[in-house]
């Protein structure tokens, strides 16, 4: 088996191609706790240290590692991993789970995706793709425009597929114990409703990363990414919202790498 690798869209993130369909359903998000029950692949590949997140596509699987991890070392066992699974003939996905995911639901959002959404989003130099659906929650990968265009995308994707709670960027699927704390979710509840609503007029978005004790980790996109009044807008705008609301929470970082937008302010050194 001759595996090929692509980088994702986070230097964390890596996207393995084993040249042999993965999950032809579409994109399965499988956490670790899940991953047992679910898929005897994401099991393998959550045995590998370093493994952080694993998601199932098409042709590939897209694998986020730690940020204490380095793909020369992880690489390798990854591969080997995706091996023995492919070997083994084991099911990717175990049959009596692959069931609870309604091929229907995501058969009508990306039919959405490639006949209205994409012509529509790439026509303002972004993009938008499908990720994966789970509890109601639907979750994007899209890049530069498509944050801004969230709220429409939204609201489209909901009175066609009324089975869709939120839609949120893809990075939110993510298992991390911050995400659903109850600070987690009074950040991203905040975010959802009032904070992203104002600054998509201009094009930006913002995502909860992280919270860890009493920070808040978050990443700006968008139009907020590169742009020389994202310090301002998060400091005197969003931080302040936050802690005001939450006086647990003592500080608001940014993770963003502001020297990939279109428009950087933070230059390479």
């Amino acid at each position: 088996m001759f595996i090929q690798t692509q980088p994702g869209d986070q230097e964390t993130v890596m996207d393995f191609y084993p040249g042999c369909a993965v999950y032809e359903a579409g994109s399965l998000n499988v956490s670790s706790d899940d991953a047992p029950e679910t898929s005897a692949l994401a099991a393998r590949l959550y045995e590998v240290s370093g493994v952080l997140n694993v998601t199932l596509n098409t042709d590939n699987i897209s694998i986020e590692r730690e940020k204490t991890a380095v793909w020369d070392t992880l690489r390798t066992e990854v591969f080997s991993a995706i091996m023995a699974h492919f070997q083994s003939g084991d099911l990717t996905v175990n049959a009596e789970k692959s069931g609870e995911f309604d091929t229907e639901i995501i058969a009508q959002v990306q039919d959405l995706l490639t006949t209205r959404i994409i012509p529509a989003v790439t026509q303002s130099g972004g993009d938008v793709s499908y990720h994966s659906f789970k509890d109601g929650n639907l979750y994007l990968k899209m890049q530069g425009s498509a944050f801004g265009m969230l709220t429409g995308i939204t609201n489209m994707l909901k009175h066609y597929v009324p089975e869709i709670k939120v839609v949120l960027d893809h990075r939110e699927a993510l298992d991390r114990p911050g995400l659903t704390s109850s600070d987690g979710q009074a950040v991203r509840a905040m975010l959802q409703t009032s904070i992203n609503p104002s600054i998509a007029a201009h094009g930006g978005h913002i995502t909860l990363v992280d919270v860890q004790d009493d920070k808040v980790y978050v990443r700006l996109e968008g139009g907020c990414q590169g742009c020389g009044m994202a310090d301002v807008t998060l400091k005197q705008g969003v931080a302040k919202e936050i802690m005001q609301k939450l006086p647990n929470i003592t500080e608001v970082l940014d993770v963003t790498d502001h020297a990939g937008g279109a428009n950087p302010y933070y230059q390479p050194s």
